[in-house]
């Protein structure tokens, strides 16, 4: 599914991407999906789809950035079978409680994508009381250990690399950049190591778990106000010219002539609760040739009668 392979051509690595927005971005997929197998000389050569990862509206067990749309989970399953990609619900709320565990919602969720027979699903997950619950409810899944948990030390995002029940381990963002640090890790270990690429959060920033929290909060129905970001032009919002300034990006550069060659092979693309416009700028930057990249967006939504006011 998403393990290490040798491209044939590079002599090193293929890339493998996971993609955000499995249920609030299933209407650019099923254009963009088609578009990348059947138009494969668009696209770079050295990189493939591992997942696309999220959760549909209001799961309790849910705790990364809160996205919208509720696709029946059925249709967005046989998207991705049809195209042999992993689906990942994003259950990574850190404030869990043993009550919650038996949430009908996302009981079903996780029940349907155990089901799979042809392509193995997975859970990305913070609390250790929810994964506990999902390896012995639902053994057919894997899991990721999601960037929620804010590994910014090397050594114990180490020792979560090391844990057995962990297909692939995100660390924070501010860890992509410990070349050095990273080089120690074994062939085993690298390829569960799975990079945020496009952060745009400060990298000086102290409250990134705060920030979880309040939406782990929200997502359980607490009264919980917005958290307020209090980074040097946090109010922006999401930009990808300043995430590309991030000391922590990782582009496709990188990718290329530094990554793929230490062995690294598995890449985050953040985006959940963005815009499908800014998620196509991720597709076109990340994996389309800069001469066909006229071509995707030509058969994903551009016509000559499109005005933009």
């Amino acid at each position: 599914m998403c393990d290490k392979k040798l491209n044939e051509k590079m002599k090193f690595p293929t890339a493998i991407y996971h993609l955000p927005g499995l249920f609030e971005f299933y209407e650019l997929y099923r254009v963009f999906l088609p578009l990348f197998r059947e138009h494969r000389e668009y696209f770079y050569d050295w990189c493939e789809i591992g997942s696309i990862y999220g959760a549909s509206a209001d799961c309790l067990w849910g705790g990364g950035r809160i996205g919208e749309g509720d696709y029946d989970p059925r249709e967005v399953l046989a998207l991705l079978k049809e195209y042999g990609i992993s689906a990942r619900l994003t259950f990574s709320n850190s404030l869990l409680r043993k009550e919650h565990l038996s949430d009908g919602k996302c009981n079903s969720l996780c029940a349907m994508f155990a089901e799979s027979d042809a392509v193995q699903n997975g859970v990305i997950v913070h609390s250790d009381l929810l994964l506990n619950y999902l390896k012995r409810t639902y053994p057919n899944l894997y899991f990721v250990s999601s960037t929620t948990k804010v590994l910014t030390d090397f050594q114990q995002f180490v020792e979560e690399v090391n844990r057995e029940e962990f297909r692939y381990v995100v660390p924070d963002f501010r860890l992509n950049k410990s070349l050095r640090q990273l080089d120690t890790l074994t062939e085993s270990q690298k390829v569960k190591v799975e990079f945020l690429c496009n952060e745009c959060c400060w990298s000086g920033c102290k409250e990134r778990k705060r920030c979880y929290e309040v939406v782990s909060r929200q997502n359980l129905g607490e009264e919980c106000p917005d958290h307020r970001c209090a980074a040097p032009d946090g109010a922006e919002g999401y930009q990808f010219s300043k995430a590309m300034k991030n000391p922590g990006f990782i582009g496709i550069q990188n990718i290329k002539n530094t990554y793929l060659p230490m062995e690294f092979t598995n890449f985050k693309i953040e985006g959940r609760g963005l815009g499908s416009a800014l998620i196509l700028e991720f597709l076109l930057y990340y994996m389309t040739k800069p001469e066909y990249q006229i071509h995707v967006r030509e058969k994903v939504y551009l016509d000559n009668m499109l005005d933009l006011f």
